[in-house]
């Protein structure tokens, strides 16, 4: 075998680089990851190990090939789950929008850890992210806090944050709405007034409090004192909607608010496991929206959040900038069930 083709053969190093380029292998990651301007490395050293990289066949990351250009054009989300509509729609639109004003979508899952939203952001950062959107963040301070020091636009999105414009559904005015539908299926179908339950969601989370604060004053315009014993808000879960429900001592008709369609999973075990219509008969409602909840027995309507209107309002901050104090409401819809089966 020759000479050149050993040399074919063999996969280029960050050390064969670095011999190239008459520098060392630490400043040629640094290079390559993106950190080399933190570093002091020169703007002539990384072009110059761009170039050999690409020369070499080297196969670089994403932050190689942007050192020749003066924008990224990548926008980051961090999103808290994927397994309801809601955030899964949320993060399907937001690429096809950034994709139609010619940007660059990077979108990733957190669990609603804040640790690893930290982390993501970071990622992200290293990116040279030009935007970072937090999603649902159980902190978005301290991610705006991190974007900031690097120079970085940070935007809010579906729970807000004191440090950056926030982008969030009206959750009081639509859970008050679906309080009232809730209150008046109840009067109409089972002859019953109240109080309700409300179910899923924490107690340190800004859209449980502003869905509780409706849900109440629904009740208390009414002349219904509502029952702090019937705030189960112990998670998002189904499991933990289902095992706070698991707890009540049931005699009669039963009216529930469920706070978030992965609640409603674990309502809708309960329902199925532990009531009978025809002794214990039950009407709910549930924030948000999912096509299937109109075919489950005693639903009666659900408030629908407007995705695509809370990223109109994204990509208009994004392209147009500005200073934003107060957070952006969005309204949502009601949809209403005719009939519960």
């Amino acid at each position: 075998m020759s000479d050149r083709e050993q040399n074919s053969s063999k996969r280029t190093t960050i050390y064969d680089l670095a011999k190239l380029a008459n520098t060392s292998p630490t400043a040629v990651s640094s290079i390559l990851n993106g950190t080399w301007k933190k570093r002091r490395i020169s703007k002539r050293l990384a072009e110059e190990v761009t170039r050999l990289a690409e020369e070499q066949g080297y196969s670089t990351n994403i932050q190689a090939s942007l050192l020749r250009r003066a924008r990224s054009n990548i926008v980051g989300m961090i999103v808290p789950k994927y397994d309801n509509r809601y955030f899964g729609d949320m993060a399907e639109r937001f690429e096809a929008m950034a994709r139609e004003r010619g940007l660059f979508p990077v979108v990733t899952c957190t669990q609603r850890n804040p640790d690893l939203e930290m982390e993501a952001a970071k990622e992200l950062l290293s990116f040279q992210a030009e935007t970072l959107i937090a999603t649902g963040a159980t902190d978005p301070d301290r991610i705006t806090a991190l974007c900031k020091a690097a120079g970085v636009t940070s935007i809010n999105l579906d729970l807000p944050g004191s440090a950056a414009p926030s982008i969030i559904s009206d959750n009081y005015a639509a859970a008050r709405a679906l309080t009232e539908m809730i209150l008046d299926r109840c009067a109409a179908d089972l002859g019953w007034t109240g109080p309700l339950h409300f179910v899923g969601g924490r107690m340190s989370d800004h859209n449980t409090l502003e869905r509780l604060r409706g849900f109440r004053d629904a009740q208390t315009a009414r002349g219904i004192t509502p029952v702090e014993q019937n705030v189960l808000a112990r998670g998002y879960s189904a499991d933990q909607s289902e095992a706070a429900l698991e707890q009540l001592r049931v005699t009669g008709p039963m009216g529930l608010f469920v706070n978030s369609t992965i609640s409603l999973e674990g309502v809708m075990r309960w329902i199925t496991t532990h009531r009978d219509e025809a002794e214990h008969p039950i009407r709910f409602g549930t924030f948000d929206w999912d096509p299937f909840g109109a075919f489950l027995p005693g639903n009666v309507g659900m408030a629908r959040q407007d995705v695509g209107g809370m990223l109109a309002h994204l990509f208009a901050l994004i392209e147009n900038g500005g200073e934003v104090t107060a957070p952006i409401l969005v309204p949502c819809s009601l949809e209403s069930i005719a009939a519960a089966r």
